[in-house]
């Protein structure tokens, strides 16, 4: 016998709630790589699925010879689209002639936004934004992956999942690839040993978030460049992350240099030996930042000197900074919240370029952290550090490094999951 009462119908329905993943997927002169990303789409075990598309480009480029080829592949990319059956796919269009962004209204911060903003108006509250890009792939329990971190998490305002970049057979592409994850992950390992409220790596095929956060904190900001960076820190900032998620993303290894600085660009500039944008800093300048984040107690009762002192005051043009937030803020907690809101990762990344001539020898940076913090694991995998140069190492030795690496990040990550903390 059916039981028709409306509580036991209502609860039936929760329980058996699928929220709608929406794959947020910018694409801009990637008709190579897109049927790789909609083909991981389509063999999902969850299925519960739709993806929108915004094929873009700046409307000048209908002009510029050197643009063509952008412009005759998304005018492909978009015309395969129509065709596309075997998912359920909303294509925005911001490519074909006389629909291309203009002014400074461009860029895959723009193409973030377009779509991400689109979702949000169609979808419900508890369906969820799964931000990727086109070059991306990943396993058939990725989206099912997803839907159980957020159901096990629910009061968590984001994913950061881990990634994982391929390697591809070609030495300098690889080399840099390795170089530029190593780098990405010895940051982030830092982070995490000094219990920063910002630990986690914004990439912007490996981010998650509900409808309902990304409403309420009022969206993506459109960057030209590094939009992932703010996004997450912005969510961060409104409520916890969760950092751990049982399926990767693999964003494809290769040169792009449709943004100004991330992945793409990062491997241009590394096949060109050019580091200084990501070097491996001295472990003692994230001390430094940890000692600072330490002393908020103190700072909540009176002014004191702390390594980061001289940056801060100098960036905020200021030399009374702790006095307007302890008006503004009566607790300690929230004092201490306020603080680290300040403080946040762009300002610590700021603090450590500021300090990078401290950093010049990065290759003996790195093997000191290794051999300081994580000797063991160095020596239970054999690992040979006394002639580690980022330029002659072997193409293996670095990507046991990068997997070493690899490994300490994800322990951490799932050792915690979730970083909600000040």
């Amino acid at each position: 016998m059916i039981n028709l009462n409306p509580f036991f119908i209502s609860l039936h329905l929760i329980m058996n709630f699928q929220p709608r993943l929406y794959f947020a997927i910018p694409v801009m002169d990637e008709m190579d790589t897109l049927p790789h990303c909609l083909k991981c789409i389509e063999l999902q075990s969850y299925k519960n699925i739709q993806v929108v598309v915004c094929v873009n480009q700046p409307e000048r480029f209908r002009n510029q010879p050197q643009k063509y080829q952008v412009c005759e592949n998304n005018d492909t990319t978009l015309h395969n689209l129509k065709d596309y059956k075997n998912i359920l796919i909303t294509v925005i269009d911001r490519a074909s002639k006389g629909k291309g962004w203009e002014g400074k209204m461009h860029g895959v911060g723009w193409a973030r936004k377009t779509i991400m903003d689109y979702i949000a108006d169609v979808g419900c509250d508890e369906d969820i934004i799964v931000s990727m890009d086109a070059d991306t792939v990943f396993h058939e329990k990725f989206a099912q992956s997803i839907v159980d971190s957020f159901k096990n998490n629910e009061k968590a305002t984001a994913l950061s999942l881990p990634y994982y970049h391929k390697l591809t057979g070609e030495e300098t592409l690889d080399r840099s690839m390795l170089r530029y994850e190593i780098y990405m992950r010895y940051y982030a390992i830092n982070m995490w040993r000094i219990h920063n409220p910002y630990c986690f790596t914004a990439i912007g095929s490996s981010m998650a978030v509900p409808i309902k956060v990304y409403k309420n904190i009022g969206g993506i900001s459109p960057k030209l460049s590094g939009e992932d960076f703010y996004f997450l820190q912005k969510l961060r900032k409104y409520g916890s992350v969760i950092v751990w998620n049982e399926e990767p993303t693999f964003p494809e290894t290769r040169y792009s240099d449709r943004v100004f600085f991330g992945t793409g660009p990062a491997l241009i500039k590394g096949s060109n030996h050019d580091w200084e944008s990501y070097p491996i800093y001295s472990y003692r300048l994230f001390d430094d930042v940890e000692t600072t984040f330490k002393l908020f107690n103190q700072l909540f009762e009176s002014d004191t000197i702390t390594p980061m002192t001289d940056f801060l005051f100098a960036t905020f043009s200021t030399g009374n900074l702790w006095q307007p937030l302890r008006e503004n803020f009566k607790t300690l907690d929230r004092f201490r919240k306020s603080c680290c809101e300040k403080i946040d990762g762009l300002r610590i990344l700021q603090y450590l370029k500021s300090r990078q001539q401290l950093s010049k020898n990065e290759a003996n940076n790195l093997i000191d952290f290794l051999n300081i913090f994580h000797k063991e694991m160095v020596d239970e995998q054999q690992l040979i550090l006394s002639d580690f140069t980022f330029e002659n190492t072997s193409i293996n030795a670095l990507n046991e490094i990068r997997n070493l690496l690899t490994e300490i990040e994800n322990n951490y990550r799932k050792q915690f999951r979730i970083i909600n903390w000040y």
